[in-house]
């Protein structure tokens, strides 16, 4: 149904280095890995670290993503719009991903609740019953793992609630299955639709807001450091697109980012 990898990288380039390092097929996951491996490009993907890769792309902006935040940054992200049609892009504003987006991302999250909390259950006991080394083999296992170590795992913090609604599911039955089936619904009629009737190459959206309408249909998204709110925290910029366009994201991430350099090295006080 999804399949969510999120490294966090310093630079473009660096992640980069890790897709080409995970990228292939694995006979443990063979019929995801196999599907996927079709898109991996010869040569690799550092090819596609293009400075002037932004040039006669045509980047969408979804309504309602970034008008949820304060001007100051709103201004950022309009002044990185701008940016991007100085480096050749055609921006396209306001567009309707669907007619009530808050609507679509309530029904997304809802539907992606009960369809991973029974694939996850069924994968992690699947890759834990390999281990040889080691005193869990099941989710149940880990369940009972936190709870006779609380203090180590810090069950007071963050507790384990998703881990027990997971463990108290039972396969992809019919709920399940009606849940995977809207979420391609949703898919279709959404960003795959929005991106092919308004041939864009990307569409861009505040941090990771737009990753579940991302992940539903299995496609790449990259989040490139934007800015720094009044409080030093930083904010990003997401570039997505569909499946196999990973080329693509690289050539605009790289290009913005190399054009905007935000990005500061974190400053630890002791």
């Amino acid at each position: 149904m999804e399949i969510k990898c999120r490294p966090m990288c310093r630079t473009v380039s660096d992640a980069v280095h890790v897709l080409d390092a995970i990228v292939g097929y694995d006979e443990h996951d063979a019929t995801a890995t196999r599907a996927a491996s079709k898109y991996i490009p010869d040569g690799g993907y550092a090819q596609f670290l293009k400075k002037d890769g932004l040039k006669g792309k045509r980047i969408g902006v979804p309504n309602g993503f970034f008008q949820r935040y304060g001007q100051a940054q709103l201004n950022v992200y309009k002044q990185h719009l701008a940016t991007m049609r100085k480096l050749g892009a055609v921006v396209v504003e306001k567009l309707d991903v669907a007619a009530n987006l808050i609507a679509l991302l309530d029904e997304i999250g809802s539907n992606e609740a009960i369809a991973m909390q029974a694939e996850f259950k069924l994968s992690i006991n699947a890759y834990l019953a390999d281990l040889i080394h080691s005193s869990v083999h099941s989710l149940a296992d880990i369940i009972a793992f936190n709870n006779k170590h609380p203090v180590e795992e810090r069950l007071n913090d963050f507790g384990q609630p998703d881990l027990i609604a997971a463990q108290n599911t039972n396969g992809i039955g019919p709920r399940e299955r009606a849940a995977i089936w809207r979420l391609k619904e949703l898919n279709a009629e959404g960003l795959e639709k929005l991106m092919q009737e308004c041939q864009l190459d990307t569409i861009v959206a505040p941090n990771s807001v737009i990753s579940s309408l991302l992940a539903i249909g299995g496609h790449p998204g990259i989040v490139v450091p934007a800015g720094y709110d009044e409080k030093g925290v930083p904010f990003g910029i997401c570039f997505g697109r569909l499946q196999g366009y990973e080329p693509r994201l690289i050539e605009m991430a790289y290009a913005f980012e190399q054009a905007t350099k935000v990005r500061r090295p974190p400053m630890f006080k002791p």
